[in-house]
């Protein structure tokens, strides 16, 4: 018996009867020999944190864009923070630890430079839309590439639970809807956090009511919820919280939208974002020989249209390369 067949077996002996065991993994799309001391959701996670689409997110926008000031949060830091949070909820329910941190790591892999704002424009121009949880999906089918061939060839459940982790979308996994509420629980908490920096909000501004339940500082927010969450989820066949914190927790939500990802103070710089955006996508369509060859040549087996393609590259760009590419191909040249 090999090291990831006893840690297999360790799986199977301890984690909860829902939890989503590795050896039970429904597979890969193509087929690979297992790994003697990994886990196949080990071998996930380890592929999406050595891929260069994780490494690009930190340098793409959370909320606040382009911020001078050091502590604002990135994609990156947000994905490490929803990592955390879902890897101490899935030890505590004896689901499958592994895969919960796979998801995690890779579930905002696709999204756009400028946040939900460059996502918006990319929508809009697309022919087909943009959703960033379905570019995530083929960043990791598709467009990451490996030695070993085109996309990362991750297993069906990472998959899934990347695919599924917004809105009403429901993952097949208890670890892939778990990530559904670390996401929310991570945001909610580091964006109240960075909103009050920047002057967006005040502490007072919060509904005292959602304060009374959750807590008054960011790490007793956490506490609470992340608690809350485990105690309500144990012995169960499903991810939920109590009534009570859930009814404050999607109220505080509410609050953040209206004061703070609708708020035109956050939102000042989409007009220039969608001119940016919108002008590059132009630029590449209209020749696509402008984009670099390494990135054509992942389309030489691959189904994709003009458009596709154009959508790719933008999407995967970060804020900083946008803006130094914009400059590069609409700024006036000063003669030396």
């Amino acid at each position: 018996m090999n090291i990831r067949e006893e840690i297999e077996n360790l799986e199977e002996q301890n984690l909860s009867k829902w939890a989503s065991l590795s050896k039970n993994s429904l597979g890969r799309e193509v087929y690979e020999e297992e790994s003697e001391i990994r886990t196949a959701f080990q071998r996930d996670r380890d592929r999406i944190l050595h891929s260069k689409a994780f490494r690009r997110l930190k340098h793409k926008t959370q909320v606040f864009i382009a911020p001078e000031q050091d502590h604002y949060r990135t994609r990156l830091t947000h994905t490490l923070e929803v990592s955390q949070i879902c890897r101490t909820m899935a030890r505590a329910l004896k689901l499958n630890e592994d895969l919960a941190e796979a998801i995690s790591l890779g579930h905002d892999l696709g999204h756009t430079p400028f946040g939900h704002s460059g996502e918006e424009v990319l929508n809009r121009l697309h022919p087909g839309g943009f959703k960033h949880y379905e570019q995530s999906v083929r960043i990791v089918k598709y467009l990451e590439q490996r030695r070993a061939g085109q996309g990362l060839n991750l297993t069906a459940e990472v998959i899934d639970g990347i695919r599924n982790h917004s809105g009403t979308n429901k993952a097949a996994t208890l670890e892939g809807e778990l990530l559904k509420f670390a996401d929310r629980i991570a945001y909610l908490n580091h964006d109240i956090d960075d909103s009050i920096r920047a002057g967006v909000i005040s502490l007072e501004q919060i509904p005292k009511g959602y304060i009374e339940v959750l807590g008054q500082s960011h790490s007793k927010r956490i506490d609470t919820m992340i608690k809350d969450l485990i105690y309500s989820s144990q012995d169960k066949k499903k991810i939920t919280m109590s009534d009570h914190v859930l009814e404050a927790m999607n109220g505080l939500r509410k609050f953040m939208f209206e004061n703070v990802y609708l708020n035109p103070l956050v939102k000042s710089e989409e007009d220039k974002i969608s001119h940016i955006l919108t002008e590059l996508y132009h630029y590449y369509y209209k020749d696509l020989s402008r984009i670099p060859k390494h990135h054509l040549d992942i389309y030489k087996n691959l189904d994709a249209s003009d458009e596709d393609i154009v959508c790719d590259y933008i999407s995967g760009m970060t804020d900083t390369f946008v803006i130094k590419i914009w400059k590069e191909i609409y700024e006036p040249k000063m003669w030396k």
